[in-house]
C-alpha cells in the first residue's frame, strides 16, 4: 500500500490490529473461561445477585474472544473482508455489543457491591438471583437493539460492502449512512457510557466513603482494586472511543484516529477479570485454588464457599 486510506493513519497499520487483537485472544480466553468455571461453581453452592451478573459479563467477553480470529483475518488481509459477507455484519454486532454490555454489566455490578457494604445485613438477607438475570436479560437486550444498527448501516445505500468480494467492513460509509450512523453513535455514547459512568462513579464513590472508617483492612484492598480495575475499564479502554462519537458528530464524519481506540475498547476483555478478581474474597480463594489445581494441585474448588459465608 503505497498510500494509507481515509481511516488510517500510516501504511501497515494493520498488523497493529492483528497484535492487539492476538494479545487480546492470547490473554483474555484462558482468563475468561476461568471465569466462567468459577463462577458456575459459586452458583451452583450459593447463587447470589452479583456472581450473575458477572457470569454474564464473562460469557459477553467470551463472545467478543470467540468471534476475534474474525478481526484477526481482516487485519491479516490489509483490513479488507476476505470472508463471506454474511460474517461481517455478524461479527461487527457482537463485536460492539459485547462493548456496550460490559458497561451495563460493570454498572450493575458497582449497585451490587454498594448495597453489599452499605447494607450488609439487608443485602445477605436477600439474594435476589433471579432478579439479576430478569436485569441481566435488560443489558442484554439493550446493547443489542442499539447495536443492531450495524445491520442498517451494512446494507443501506450503494454500500461497496455488499458489492465487492475485495471490501472492507464498517470502516467506509457513504453520507445516507452516516446520517443514519452518527446519531446513534452519539445516542450510545451518551446512555450506554455516559450514564453508566455516573452511575458507577457514584456508587463507588459512596462505597469508599461507607469504608473510609472501617477497620477491615482487607475488604478495603478489594474495594480499591475493583474501583481501579472499572475506572479502568470505564476511562481508558471505553472512554476515548466515545469520545469519538461526540466528534463524529459533530464534525459530521468517523475521525481517522477512531478505528485505533476502537482498539482500546477490545482490551476490556483483559481488564475484566480484574473486576472479577476484586469482587470478592470468594472469587479470589477460588481462583486460587483452580490456579493450584492446573498447576498440579488437587482438590475440588471449595475454599471459595467459606469465604462467601463471611463476605459475600
Amino acid at each position: 500500500m503505497g498510500t494509507s486510506p481515509k481511516w488510517s493513519f500510516f501504511p501497515g497499520d494493520h498488523w497493529l490490529y492483528f497484535s492487539v487483537y492476538l494479545f487480546t485472544f492470547i490473554v483474555g480466553l484462558p482468563l475468561n473461561i476461568m471465569a466462567l468455571v468459577i463462577f458456575v461453581g459459586k452458583l451452583r453452592r450459593r447463587p447470589v445477585a452479583v456472581d450473575v451478573l458477572l457470569l454474564n459479563l464473562t460469557l459477553s467477553d467470551l463472545l467478543l474472544l470467540l468471534f476475534l480470529p474474525f478481526r484477526m483475518v481482516e487485519a491479516a488481509s490489509a483490513m479488507h473482508w476476505p470472508l463471506p459477507l454474511v460474517f461481517c455484519p455478524l461479527s461487527g454486532f457482537l463485536f460492539f455489543t459485547t462493548i456496550y454490555l460490559t458497561s451495563l454489566f460493570l454498572t450493575t455490578v458497582s449497585i451490587e457491591r454498594f448495597l453489599s457494604v452499605a447494607y450488609p445485613l439487608w443485602y445477605k438477607a436477600r439474594p435476589r438471583p433471579g432478579q439479576a438475570s430478569l436485569v441481566s436479560g435488560v443489558c442484554w437486550l439493550l446493547a443489542s437493539a442499539h447495536c443492531s444498527v450495524v445491520y442498517v448501516t451494512e446494507f443501506s445505500g450503494n454500500s461497496s460492502h455488499s458489492q465487492t468480494t475485495n471490501s472492507t467492513c464498517y470502516l467506509e460509509f457513504e453520507e445516507a449512512q452516516l446520517a443514519v450512523l452518527l446519531p446513534v453513535r452519539l445516542e450510545m455514547a451518551v446512555v450506554l457510557f455516559g450514564v453508566p459512568l455516573l452511575i458507577t462513579s457514584y456508587c463507588y464513590g459512596r462505597l469508599v466513603w461507607v469504608l473510609r472508617r472501617g477497620t477491615n483492612h482487607r475488604l478495603k484492598r478489594r474495594v480499591i482494586g475493583l474501583v481501579a480495575a472499572t475506572l479502568l475499564n470505564f476511562l481508558v479502554c471505553f472512554g476515548p472511543y466515545n469520545v469519538s462519537h461526540v466528534v463524529g458528530y459533530i464534525k459530521g464524519e468517523s475521525p481517522v484516529w477512531r478505528s485505533y481506540v476502537l482498539l482500546l475498547s477490545t482490551l476490556n476483555s483483559c481488564v475484566d477479570p480484574l473486576v472479577y478478581y476484586f469482587s470478592s474474597s470468594g472469587f479470589q480463594a477460588d481462583f486460587h485454588e483452580l490456579l493450584r489445581r492446573l498447576t498440579g494441585g488437587q482438590g475440588p474448588l471449595e475454599a471459595g464457599g467459606q469465604h462467601e459465608a463471611k463476605e459475600g
